[in-house]
Formats: structure tokens, sequence, C-alpha cells
């Protein structure tokens, strides 16, 4: 089974979102959490209202049971939305919290690429760093 054939099986069954449907999934209380490395949030810009979660610890900081979770990781029944540079590495992050039991965890099309062409902000303000 190559990555082709591992990301169709994490992206089987999600309802992934376009970036406008993420920005109103985040106003509805969705939780953005942003992936990406820091010189890649250098050089594309932070994402406004994005918790910056490093890939490493993600499952431990979003998951509800975990002592070492996020203060906003209050249930497992949280919007999650996971986003990456460009939409590959997120829909593997949202499929591996959908096994830790956050069953509406899902990411964003097309990635941080995808919000800047449809003209969404970006922040220049510093980043929410979680470690």
């Amino acid at each position: 089974m190559g990555i082709e054939d591992v990301l169709a099986a994490a992206r089987a069954g999600a309802r992934r979102l376009e970036p406008p449907e993420v920005v109103a999934a985040v106003a509805a209380g969705a939780l953005l959490v942003d992936t990406r490395t820091e010189s890649q949030r250098r050089e594309q810009g932070e994402l406004p209202g994005a918790l910056v979660i490093d890939r490493t610890v993600l499952e431990w900081r979003l998951d509800p049971a975990c002592p070492g979770r996020i203060p906003e990781a209050s249930s497992y029944d949280l919007q999650v939305v996971v986003v990456c540079r460009q939409g590959y590495s997120s829909s593997l992050a949202a499929a591996s919290l959908r096994a830790v039991g956050l069953h509406r965890a899902t990411d964003m099309i097309g990635g941080v690429e995808a919000w800047r062409a449809a003209g969404l902000p970006m922040s220049q303000g510093p980043a929410d760093v979680r470690r």
C-alpha cells in the first residue's frame, strides 16, 4: 500500500472543507489547528484564530482523555479542522484524530495555499503555539 492509498483511505467518508466553509465552521465553534512547520508559517503567514500544534503531539493535545491535552480539547464531539500547507498531511492528521475518537475531525481542501488563493486574510500577529 503506497501513500496514495493511505491518503485515499484517510479521506474516505470524511467531509473535507473548502476555505470559506472553514471560516463558517470556526465562526460556529470549530477549532482550527495549523500543523505547518515554523518555516512554512514564516513563509506563508499565520492563519487568523488558528492554534498551532506540532504534528508530532497532535493526538495528545486534542484527545479529551489525555492528561497532556489543551484546555480547548473538552469533548470528543468537538469539531476540529486541521490545516497544513497543501491539504495532504492534514488529511492524515484528521484521520488520526478520528481514530482517537474525535469523530468530527476534518481538514481543509488545498491547505493554506487554497486559503490564500481564495483571498482570505492572513494574520501578521504572533501565532498561538501550543506545545
